[in-house]
């Protein structure tokens, strides 16, 4: 046991105060993750000769299709019973009390997921409207989605949320809002990789931007976020009590049709459709 190494974690949530606003660690991180991979796509979009004029439609139909699938997801895939019989409390960012009255929560809740599909659905509906390539945009989200979501676990780390298991390795994390176990930092795991992830993808793309399949960078993307995610969930507390009678959590449920659907568009044949 090397307990001195152990790190003690317990930031404020918040970053300041004024007044009765209070702004927070956690959407300070999700804004530098939009506005981050938003400007790496910019910088595609630009590259690839799309209209400029129609990046801020495709800014507003991501930003809605993220936030709203995050939302759905979180609420409908890990407490459905709850949320279905409180069903306000999906579309407003506040708690309704028992006694009456409501404090406000904030969105206490975003899965990755359901991100995911609601940017996808959104990216439909855009690529409807303007005419442009869906495995075009698809595969500019490829490249940027993973330096975003590094800023999202971010996020996650500074809320002392998404914590992982029991641990005795001298890097843990020992999160006093919770409690004082040394634990794995999972959500540091998992923005370290997908930080590198970016990397590998910039790498890629500036190597064979010209020799892939269209399709081929959302394939890689999804096949790497969500098989490391696969597998760091082996290194997580799970997130809700009914995931204890499954054999694997539901976020390893959910990363399994993502890493299928990743891997047909990395090895896809299709001759004619080049980036």
């Amino acid at each position: 046991m090397m307990e001195f190494l152990y790190i003690h974690w317990n930031p404020d949530p918040a970053l300041f105060h004024l007044g009765g606003f209070t702004l927070r660690w956690y959407s300070v991180l999700w804004m530098i993750a939009i506005l981050t991979g938003s400007q790496v796509v910019y910088y595609l979009y630009k590259q690839k000769g799309l209209p400029l004029d129609t990046f801020q439609t495709l800014f507003t139909y991501s930003f809605i299709g993220i936030f709203a699938g995050a939302r759905l997801g979180h609420c409908l895939f890990y407490d459905p019973q709850y949320f279905l019989s409180h069903p306000l409390e999906i579309i407003l960012p506040v708690h309704f009390l028992p006694q009456g009255g409501w404090v406000f929560t904030g969105y206490a809740g975003l899965a990755s997921h359901g991100g995911t599909l609601g940017l996808i659905l959104a990216l439909v509906l855009f690529c409807r409207k303007t005419k442009i390539h869906f495995l075009d945009i698809l595969d500019m989200m490829g490249v940027a989605a993973p330096v975003a979501a590094g800023f999202i676990r971010l996020a996650n780390l500074m809320n002392s949320e998404i914590i992982g298991m029991p641990s005795d390795v001298p890097w843990a994390f020992i999160f006093e809002r919770v409690d004082m176990q040394p634990r794995h930092p999972a959500q540091l795991y998992e923005a370290l990789a997908y930080f590198l992830f970016f990397l590998i993808m910039v790498v890629i793309f500036r190597k064979k931007k010209e020799n892939v399949r269209k399709g081929f960078y959302f394939g890689l993307c999804i096949t790497l976020i969500f098989t490391f995610r696969f597998f760091v969930e082996f290194l997580k507390e799970r997130q809700v009590d009914f995931e204890n009678a499954l054999p694997i959590d539901m976020g390893q449920i959910l990363s399994i049709p993502f890493i299928v659907v990743g891997l047909y568009f990395v090895f896809r044949k299709n001759h004619s459709a080049h980036v």
